[in-house]
């Protein structure tokens, strides 16, 4: 495709998702309880009710959605140094493999017991357990998921981070009496998509002044990485099955790394790489304050995006079982993260 081609088509959707991010950043500095990715989630809502059409919009909200958040994310790695990188990561673990674990076992539980669609059960499980909907893209061709199949996994997911983004940071605060650090591995490992984390981590940050953001992202990564085995079992289990079967459909599965590995991760390391390199050369931090203030405005137009492309009604109307499940699973998640950090001594 050309430039100029694949900007036309880009462009309108990525110029909503700025305009609707404007406002919600000054609403954010105005109303710090709420935080500017909260409001844009809102607005996002709000607006995509009164778009008849969208096609025009459609390849810029994607964009805007999943690579301007991975470029916040990147952006992120300029504001940490290595070393709290590796010590945040590795404190995590232990939450992490819990909560995976419960998320999994919750899915497969309400899978036989509510006779849901395999690969829905699957689906919603990954991506409640994972990171959401980059869990659901890498596993969807691993076990040949339909189109339908995603959009409603991807669908329960959204709801369910919409949900983490508004509630998290006034449950942290208000119920449970989170410090910075408590809030930043909650977040990280009880909600679901890299979106909703930044953006639960953005809005404690405008209630407190603190540097959870960076924490909470790091976690987030951490867990980010736990698709790769995940990913690799099924296509392993999908072989077997067809192998001891009629050998049929699943025995094409191909399973490859570099295609599901998120490579963002990587640059977000170098990135951080970098900040180490030049702080311990002298360099003062401010000078990548600019890049964290963008990275910060990147989250908030995702969020815009993801907001328009939310169709709450549409969820509930055909998603009963999918989304008990979403529910069931996220619930899981967020017990099994509380229970894990107050045994840690977190709160």
């Amino acid at each position: 495709m050309k430039l100029s081609t694949w900007i036309r088509n880009v462009w309108p959707g990525v110029l909503l998702a700025f305009i609707i991010a404007l406002p919600s950043w000054y609403l954010g500095q105005l109303i710090p309880v709420a935080g500017a990715p909260v409001f844009a989630i809102l607005i996002g809502m709000i607006v995509t009710l009164f778009i008849k059409d969208k096609t025009r919009i459609k390849d810029g909200i994607t964009y805007t959605s999943k690579k301007i958040l991975q470029y916040a994310v990147i952006l992120l790695g300029f504001g940490l140094n290595l070393s709290t990188v590796l010590q945040t990561g590795a404190q995590s673990l232990p939450v992490i493999a819990s909560t995976v674990a419960a998320s999994l076992i919750i899915a497969f539980a309400l899978y036989r017991v509510l006779a849901i669609p395999s690969k829905t059960a699957v689906l919603v499980g990954v991506g409640s357990s994972i990171c959401g909907g980059s869990a659901i893209a890498a596993t969807a061709p691993v076990i040949e998921a339909d189109d339908e199949e995603i959009a409603q996994a991807i669908s329960v997911i959204f709801l369910f981070n919409v949900a983490a983004a508004l509630l998290f940071p006034t449950l942290g605060d208000k119920v449970f009496h989170m410090t910075d650090e408590g809030f930043a591995l909650f977040a990280g490992t009880a909600v679901n998509d890299t979106s909703s984390v930044t953006a639960a981590a953005a809005a404690w940050d405008g209630m407190h002044g603190g540097n959870t953001l960076e924490g909470a992202t790091v976690v987030k990564l951490t867990r980010t990485l736990v698709i790769i085995p995940i990913t690799l079992f099924l296509a392993l289990y999908r072989a077997h099955k067809a192998k001891k079967g009629s050998g049929s459909g699943a025995g094409g599965v191909k399973f490859s790394i570099a295609k599901i590995f998120p490579m963002f991760i990587l640059y977000f390391i170098l990135a951080s790489v970098i900040t180490t390199i030049a702080g311990n050369a002298g360099v003062p931090s401010s000078v990548f304050s600019p890049l964290k203030t963008l990275s910060k405005f990147f989250i908030v137009m995702a969020m815009a995006a993801i907001g328009i492309n939310t169709d709450i009604a549409t969820l509930i109307k055909k998603g009963g079982k999918p989304l008990l499940l979403g529910f069931c699973c996220w619930a899981g998640i967020t017990a099994v993260s509380l229970a894990m950090q107050h045994m840690m001594g977190l709160w």
